[in-house]
């Protein structure tokens, strides 16, 4: 494993490593990752593609990865020993190399995190600079760059549901930033994810699980 030799600022995020792309950014997809699972997992499976796949190691892309399933920050001083803290904290942490895509963004990776019997997926990118898009949720499509506070909160496709939580954030006056909702058929699973100008409160959130067709809410925070 390679590890990192020195700190220093980029224009844009504080972060540890040589480049923003494979380690601010990926440590960022990491830490959505570990958002939308809600908990830190038992198992990560990482699939990288492209530049990702290529220089994981002498670029940091992997203790960074993993240091954001541990929720660090990008600037955290324990990065370049994330791999050995997953170990000891019982996270088994697993690499694979995707088949080459030139579809997919250079620095494209596939997140699968299981926690006993729940298993939840996210496939992002890191763009550069440290910022980041995130390509698909549970193998549902969207297009968000989480710089602000994002709900994701996957849901039964039914009459009213988009309705009724976007009235609770109406209620707590929360302005939505973007939001998109997709679905797997008409009256089968759905994914809603909002951006917010600010995090919600937990009264919000709660109220918003509450909803019949609701089932889980998770909010990805920026770093």
């Amino acid at each position: 494993m390679s590890s990192f030799r020195h700190s220093f600022d980029i224009i844009g995020p504080v972060m540890i490593g040589p480049s923003s792309s494979h380690t601010a950014g990926a440590a960022r997809l990491g830490r959505s990752a570990r958002s939308i699972c809600g908990a830190q997992p038992e198992r990560a499976e990482i699939m990288l593609f492209g530049s990702f796949a290529k220089t994981y190691k002498g670029h940091g892309t992997d203790v960074a990865l993993v240091a954001g399933l541990l929720d660090f920050e990008t600037h955290d001083s324990r990065i370049p020993r994330s791999l050995k803290i997953a170990e000891e904290v019982g996270m088994e942490v697993l690499f694979r190399m995707g088949k080459p895509n030139p579809d997919l963004h250079p620095n494209t990776v596939r997140i699968r995190l299981t926690q006993g019997e729940r298993a939840f997926e996210l496939m992002g990118c890191s763009i550069g600079g440290g910022a980041i898009e995130i390509l698909e949720i549970n193998q549902f499509k969207v297009k968000i760059t989480a710089a602000y506070p994002t709900l994701v909160i996957p849901h039964v496709d039914q009459f009213g549901v988009v309705a009724a939580v976007t009235a609770i954030l109406s209620k707590y006056q929360l302005n939505i930033s973007a939001m998109e909702v997709a679905r797997r058929g008409r009256g089968r699973e759905a994914l809603m994810v909002i951006g917010m100008d600010e995090r919600p409160s937990q009264e919000a959130v709660q109220e918003i699980v509450a909803l019949e067709a609701v089932h889980d809410v998770s909010i990805i925070t920026p770093s």
